[in-house]
This record gives structure tokens, sequence and C-alpha cells, in this order.
């Protein structure tokens, strides 16, 4: 006899994990279906272990830079290995974590693969989960009331371009490199190529960008980009825009070449290896999708406001139905849709509301509207940008290069948007998403009374600037 449950979760990530917290809170009973590892990719391809590098890197970057503080630190070198130990032991701690908060919620973990079933012995209705496990053992079948898929995505490639994952790779196996190269190429200049451009460039590897775009980073304000690229630059990373990549043109011979195409012209680019960072595609594939009526569209499963799909008692959310693509968006996405089974009435997401992060160095955050989104939506507007240059704590933590822009509605004096480039914005955005929640104005974030001498203070110099009344600039 199948085992029946309020709710079965495919997919065991980020926002798998919280529904089904949030699930079990309510008093539903839960099953997770997870092939790998609780987590998902978040937590063992992506965010932690991605992040994990990344402070290894400033580390090792801001060592070097010791002598400007009054610090002498001779023969400083780096030990990669012991870096890679680093980031493998908070990537376990964190997993060890989620298996003891499926644990204390009570919910049965499937390991093993999930795909759903049309209508069939155990449900006039498709939605009974075949779960099929690597040892060869006897399908499970579960029984739910409701299913919610969160089975993720993985990285693209551009058409042609074949990933061997030695030479030529994506962040899976990027994160995995026993050894640095002495050069790279990465093809993208989104989010994922330009965080690894630079964590690589401050290990001391030579980076090439090389982004098809006239201009990196294409969802950010492009103030922000420009800063972005004027500080990588910085770096000694080379970037090539407007370019074309070749795939028929690749070369492996214990290194990696290929041409680009730029302006008409061929360009020939060689390194020791290649990371392609060309975005992510949605895992739904080979899930029991044809055994229902749900909707997909390029590639994407297609919901309502409140996750459902066109079986309204199966929902999806996260990375699957595309979108802002955000492990923190997903794990919302969850919650509204668990919440929405319970006939709890959530609130539908609000996505200018959330903010992203870009965990380069330098850093970059930002929410709601960019400038060109502002004005192509027909609002005046009235913009205030204010430098790290002028905050005294900036200059103390040495890194004042940057600059927080905020735009605002000129004739309600609503915030529309707040852009941030510079040391810890990604910590600092949390305070514009609360004024965005607040439907809070410039002039109430700039009487908030920001503690000195901290970074937080260039929030409330930007917000006053929006009027041309910053005290400090």
């Amino acid at each position: 006899m199948a085992k029946e449950y309020d709710l079965v979760i495919l997919g065991g990530g980020t926002g798998g994990y919280v529904a089904a917290i949030r699930a079990a809170q309510i008093g539903m009973q839960v099953a997770v279906v997870e092939k790998e590892k609780l987590g998902g990719t978040c937590l063992h391809r992506g965010c932690i272990p991605s992040k994990a590098l990344l402070r290894s890197a400033e580390v090792y970057r801001q060592t070097k830079q010791a002598g400007e503080f009054g610090i002498d630190t001779e023969n400083t070198t780096l030990n990669f290995s012991k870096v890679q130990e680093r980031k493998e032991s908070i990537v376990s701690n964190l997993h060890q974590g989620v298996q003891g908060l499926m644990k204390k919620g009570k919910i049965d973990v499937f390991e093993g693969y999930g795909r759903i079933l049309g209508p069939s012995i155990f449900s006039p209705m498709p939605g009974t989960i075949s779960i099929e496990y690597a040892n060869g053992d006897e399908n499970t079948m579960i029984v739910p009331k409701n299913v919610l898929i969160a089975t993720g995505s993985k990285p693209k490639s551009l058409p042609g371009l074949t990933l061997d994952g030695t030479y030529v790779m994506s962040s899976d196996e990027a994160l995995q490199m026993e050894e640095l190269p002495n050069s790279i190429i990465i093809v993208g200049g989104g989010v994922i190529g330009i965080e690894w451009a630079s964590m690589l460039a401050d290990f001391g590897v030579k980076v090439t960008v090389i982004e098809y775009l006239p201009h990196i980073l294409p969802t950010e304000d492009e103030a922000i980009a420009k800063e972005v690229e004027k500080q990588l630059k910085n770096k000694g990373i080379t970037f090539v825009k407007s370019a074309k990549v070749l795939p028929e043109t690749l070369e492996i011979n214990n290194m990696v070449s290929i041409e680009a195409e730029i302006d008409g012209e061929k360009k020939d680019f060689n390194a020791d290896k290649m990371l392609v960072s060309v975005g992510r595609e949605a895992n739904t594939t080979n899930i029991g999708l044809e055994n229902t009526d749900i909707v997909v569209d390029k590639g994407f499963i297609q919901t309502n406001d409140y996750y459902q799909t066109k079986e309204t008692h199966i929902y999806a959310i996260g990375d699957v139905i595309g979108g802002m693509q955000l492990a923190h968006v997903a794990s919302h996405e969850g919650i509204v849709a668990v919440e929405h089974m319970a006939d709890q009435k959530p609130q539908p997401l609000n996505y200018n509301n959330i903010p992203s992060c870009i965990y380069s160095n330098p850093e970059a955050a930002s929410v709601g509207l960019t400038e060109k989104q502002a004005k192509e939506a027909g609002f005046q507007i009235n913009v205030g940008k204010f430098p790290f240059k002028a905050i005294g704590k900036a200059l103390v933590h040495g890194e004042s290069d940057g600059f927080v822009k905020v735009i605002a509605d000129k004739t309600t004096e609503d915030l529309l948007g707040v852009h941030m480039v510079g040391p810890h914005v990604t910590d600092m955005i949390s305070e514009a998403g609360l004024a965005k929640v607040l439907d809070a104005t410039p002039w109430e974030i700039a009487n908030t009374v920001h503690p000195h001498p901290t970074l937080s203070e260039i929030m409330g110099e930007a917000a006053l600037a929006v009027e041309g009344k910053q005290i400090h600039g």
C-alpha cells in the first residue's frame, strides 16, 4: 500500500527544504524526495561553496595588502588545497544542519529520483510520486494530496560548446578544481561569471571575460555595472565585450583555444581553462510533467501568483519557474505556496521588493528599479548618489571605492530603487529592502539615525542627496 502524505516535495534544495519546514509547522505530513544531497545546488554547488572560495580570495588579497595598514607580511603564499578543505567543511556543517532540521520537523526524506505519475490505481489525479533508487531497489510509490516541484536548475552551455569538465567547465566543475590554472577564459559576464572572475583574479589567475552584450551585468543599473568593471580592470581582468564566441573553433591541447567574433573580425583567445557561465536552465526533464497538464514555456514551468500550476494541487517554485533564480526567492516562494495549500491566504511576493547581490570584489547589491527601468516605466525621477570615499568607516576599512544610488519618484517621493557598489553592500542592502517593503521615502531613510562611524551612514547620505541635501558631499 502506497504511503500517503499531505505534501510531497520534489527537490531538497533551499526552496524545497524551507517549504517542507513551513509545511511541517502548519501541521502537514511532509516528504521530500532528493536525488543527491539535501541543500541542493545552493549548498553544494552554488551559493555557499562559491562564497567560501570568495572569502578565501578576499583574505588572501587583504593579506598581501596588509602593508597599507602598517602590518608587514612577507612571503604570503596560497595553499589552495586548504582553501578547498575549508569550503568542504562549511558545506558539510550546513548539510548536517539541514538534515537535523528535517528530523526536527518529522519530515520524511527519500534519497532517490522522483517522477510524477498520471492517474493510476493509486489516485484518480496525476501526482502519485514514483521514487527510483540508484542502488536498483524496487521503486517506492507515495501518494500526496499536494505536490511541490522544486527541482532547481543546472548550468547552461552555448550550443555546440561541449563541457568536458576538465578544460571547459561549468561552475559545478570549477568548484572542484584541485589546482588553480595560471589563466582562464570566462564566457559570460553575468553575475556568476563576474564573481568567478573576481575570485580567480584575487587568487592570482590571469582572467579574460568574454561577454556577448556590450556591457557586463546586464540586469544591474548601468552605473553599477560600469563601476564593477572599472574596479575589476584594476585587478588586471581583461574584458572583451560585444563578442560572439564561436564554439566550432574550440581546440583543446593541454590548454584551451577558441575564437570570438568582434565587430565582424575573428580573434583568438587562449588559456589553461575555460569557464562557461551563460545562465542556468530548469530541471524539468524526466520528472513526469508529460503525465500532467502542467504548462512549460521556454523551458520553465508556468504558475499563478501562488505557484499553482495548471494542475491546481501541483505547485512549483524556484529556478524551475524562472524569474529571479535566487535561493532566498525560492525559499519565500515555497512558504507562499505551502501557506496557499493550507488556505492561509498568503500575500503574493512583490519581486520589486526583493534584493539581489553580487559577491565579487567590489560587491554590488540592488533592490527595485534601475534608473533605465524607472524612466521606461514613465516615472519622473530624482536620483541621489553618494560615494564611499566620503564615509569615514570606508576609509578606515581600506575600501572606499564605490557608491550608493537612490532613485525616487519625483511626484510622490516614493522609493523606486536602491543600487550599491562597494564594501559590504550585500549586507547593507537589507535596509533598502525593508524601506521598499514599508514603502518608505528617501526622507524617512535620511531621518533614520545611522550610527557613526559605520558604512551604513552612506544610506542616509544617499537618501539626502535625492534632494541635494547631503551633508558630507
